[in-house]
């Protein structure tokens, strides 16, 4: 009798994952995660200072409650990590944003500092949740595709956060803070149903083993199937240690980014009107143009990567934002400054989603986390160590540690790339 053949490998053979619709149902769907993702953060961000007001806080008790929400990501990345790895990281995507969206109208009715702290515990266990399933999700699909399409999928993310910045812009002098936050959470919920759907329904990617390809050959070509389980598991003990570093290289590289990310985030506009005498309007265009330069770099960042290969482009992507926030921290002129934080925004744009895919390709869903943890530790620092440089040397002097960073966010990879 002849063997029967296996169903699942004869559709593996027939449309192999290399040759997979570039923009199939999958990829759309993940990406309408991202872009709801920063959508709802920016829905919660621009309503801040209502929410301040309702709870009477102080500059100092809206930080502490503030560092809840990045204390419920930081503590939640991890376990989400291995939920992944236990579960799969579609479902956790989409379990991640259902709670979100669920805990986006929350602030609303907070009516106490301690109140608000609790509720944006929940926000931030949603939020950090969601980015390690969804960053894990899209290294899995990178990995089915063979194409590095990463920086994509975070562009959805900004331009998810530029609408919900606008939209809330716009509506903030006619709709109140309880209203807006609960239509975006319930808009979370609709695209995460419709989105999720899709995305558990898409066939699941290939598991790609950390040293090999998505054609399941080893790095010198050799195939898989040549290697005996006793080698195999030889091999993998000694590459864990090998892998581990890494992975901590690259968290490395994602937590200097997040650091300008997070800095740039909290006093552009300050540096702009304090320090380059713009007005507020003018200082507010400015931070539009380096969100708005970033997000066009992400889109531009999977054909970047294949024409200049991924190394190549963190390491000039890390150099022009360098540049760019020396030009923008000590320029005389409203202009000049704009141009620098424009540079800024286009070099920034795709180290932060290169350095997770390559953190996720190394190690997995728990690679993902170790990197995204980093990377908003970075995001956490940055805007304290410029606030206290800032109060020492002036604000000017302070931002220059973010081309510092950038710096070292540009050579990092060198490293990996050796490694």
């Amino acid at each position: 009798m002849h063997p029967r053949p296996d169903p699942a490998s004869s559709q593996s053979r027939s449309t192999p994952p290399g040759t997979d619709s570039p923009w199939g149902a999958a990829r759309l769907a993940l990406t309408a995660f991202f872009a709801v993702d920063g959508f709802l953060f920016a829905a919660w961000v621009v309503r801040i200072p209502d929410v301040r007001s309702q709870v009477s806080a102080s500059h100092s008790a809206l930080g502490l409650a503030l560092l809840c929400l990045s204390i419920g990501a930081v503590l939640t990345m991890p376990l989400v990590g291995r939920l992944c790895l236990r579960y799969g990281s579609r479902p956790v995507t989409v379990g991640s944003l259902a709670l979100l969206s669920l805990v986006v109208p929350l602030p609303a009715h907070a009516h106490s500092v301690a109140a608000l702290g609790g509720v944006l515990l929940l926000f931030g266990a949603g939020y950090g949740g969601a980015n390690v399933a969804m960053n894990s999700a899209a290294v899995d699909l990178v990995a089915q595709l063979r194409r590095p399409v990463m920086p994509s999928f975070h562009a959805g993310y900004s331009l998810g956060g530029l609408l919900g910045a606008g939209i809330g812009g716009l509506l903030a002098g006619s709709l109140s803070t309880a209203w807006a936050l609960a239509l975006g959470g319930l808009l979370g919920l609709a695209v995460t149903a419709a989105a999720g759907v899709v995305l558990l329904r898409s066939p699941a990617a290939p598991l790609i083993a950390p040293g090999r390809t998505g054609d399941g050959r080893s790095d010198d070509g050799t195939s898989a199937s040549t290697s005996t389980s006793t080698e195999t598991a030889s091999t993998a003990g000694r590459a864990a240690p090998h892998l581990r570093l890494l992975v901590l290289l690259l968290g490395l590289t994602a937590m200097c980014t997040a650091y300008g990310e997070g800095a740039i985030a909290d006093w552009t506009t300050l540096h702009l009107t304090d320090d380059v005498h713009a007005s507020p309007g003018t200082a507010a265009a400015g931070y539009a143009a380096y969100a708005f330069a970033m997000t066009s770099g992400r889109v531009g960042g999977t054909w970047l990567s294949i024409k200049l290969g991924q190394t190549r482009l963190m390491l000039l992507g890390g150099l022009t934002a360098a540049a760019g926030m020396l030009v923008a921290a000590l320029a005389p002129v409203v202009p000049l400054a704009v141009c620098g934080f424009v540079l800024v925004g286009l070099g920034l744009a795709n180290l932060f989603p290169l350095a997770i895919a390559r953190a996720g390709a190394a190690g997995g869903p728990q690679g993902v986390a170790l990197a995204s943890t980093l990377g908003y530790g970075g995001m956490l620092i940055g805007p304290v160590v410029i606030g206290f440089l800032a109060d020492a040397a002036g604000l000017p002097m302070a931002l220059t540690t973010v081309a510092v960073a950038a710096t070292a966010a540009a050579l990092l990879p060198l490293a990996v790339g050796r490694r």
